[in-house]
């Protein structure tokens, strides 16, 4: 399969996989950098999202220039890690809080319905 592709298409592909691999790199320095693993949780689950959103995106671009159609079933993987990410940030998130009440550190009290309105 030997298509020419127009160089918009081209230059719209090569940014958006750009645009991936430094959403990817920024995900990855604030893992390194950043002190507490609460704030370390973050930057990883948003940039990664946004590059694979990045990614689908060039590769839908991409694939619907070459077959002259649309084809969209790229857009099932951003769409699921947008589902499962802030799952599991949340799971995440809660198990390392859960640790850290057990070890007896300095967190914020566990609410719950009853403390709510001076019901106890």
């Amino acid at each position: 399969m030997n298509a020419e592709l127009s160089v918009w298409v081209e230059i719209s592909v090569a940014i958006l996989l750009v645009l991936s691999s430094l959403f990817a790199l920024l995900g990855a320095v604030g893992l390194v950098r950043l002190k507490d693993y609460f704030q370390r949780m973050h930057p990883p689950a948003l940039a990664s999202t946004l590059g694979a959103w990045c990614a689908a995106l060039a590769s839908i671009i991409y694939f619907s220039a070459l077959k002259s159609a649309p084809v969209l079933h790229a857009w099932l993987i951003p769409i699921l890690l947008a589902i499962t990410v802030p799952v599991t940030t949340l799971l995440l998130a809660r198990a390392a809080l859960f640790r850290k009440r057990m070890a007896g550190d300095d967190v914020p009290a566990e609410v719950s319905s009853r403390h709510k309105e001076g019901r106890s």
